[in-house]
């Protein structure tokens, strides 16, 4: 079984319903709509954490992703998170020791034709099924450890660190 965890991010943005203008709103978690299309043969559960942007992440939602992530039995997790934090996250969870987690996000909303967020799902739904315990960051199709993954500054993308 697969542990899913949303806190909230791009990746759940959704076009708002209770405000006017051009504010999104973090929405039902994304993943569940990737997974109806996918039809996946393994089982899974998706656990709805936070609903936030990750700039407003706070070291106690961090802790609590913790503590949620240590009281699974699973041992697979798959974390939906921003991607401005996602990494300042994954090193936090990196106390948790034998799991395998793998965060993952978006760059354009689930919402949007032309998002990423179906392809950075899917590879971590492949990468938390094969790899050893550790956590692991899934962005713009590589998986790395956290310790490996870089952001680069001008185009945003997740790259191997030198």
């Amino acid at each position: 079984m697969i542990t899913f965890i949303q806190t909230g991010g791009t990746i759940d943005k959704d076009y708002p319903k209770t405000q006017k203008g051009y504010a999104f709103e973090i929405a039902q978690p994304a993943v569940i709509r990737i997974l109806e299309k996918l039809n996946p043969s393994f089982d899974y559960e998706v656990i709805e954490l936070l609903k936030k942007d990750s700039l407003e992440i706070t070291a106690d939602d961090r802790k609590l992703l913790v503590d949620t992530c240590r009281q699974q039995t699973n041992k697979m997790i798959v974390i939906t998170h921003g991607t401005d934090t996602l990494l300042e996250t994954a090193k936090d969870l990196m106390v948790v020791k034998d799991k395998t987690i793998v965060l993952t996000g978006a760059m354009r909303p689930e919402r949007f034709t032309n998002s990423d967020a179906p392809i950075n799902v899917g590879l971590a739904i492949g990468s938390v099924q094969t790899l050893s315990p550790g956590v692991y960051v899934t962005m713009h199709g590589r998986t790395l450890p956290v310790q490996q993954m870089t952001r680069n500054p001008e185009t945003g993308q997740f790259i191997q660190q030198d």
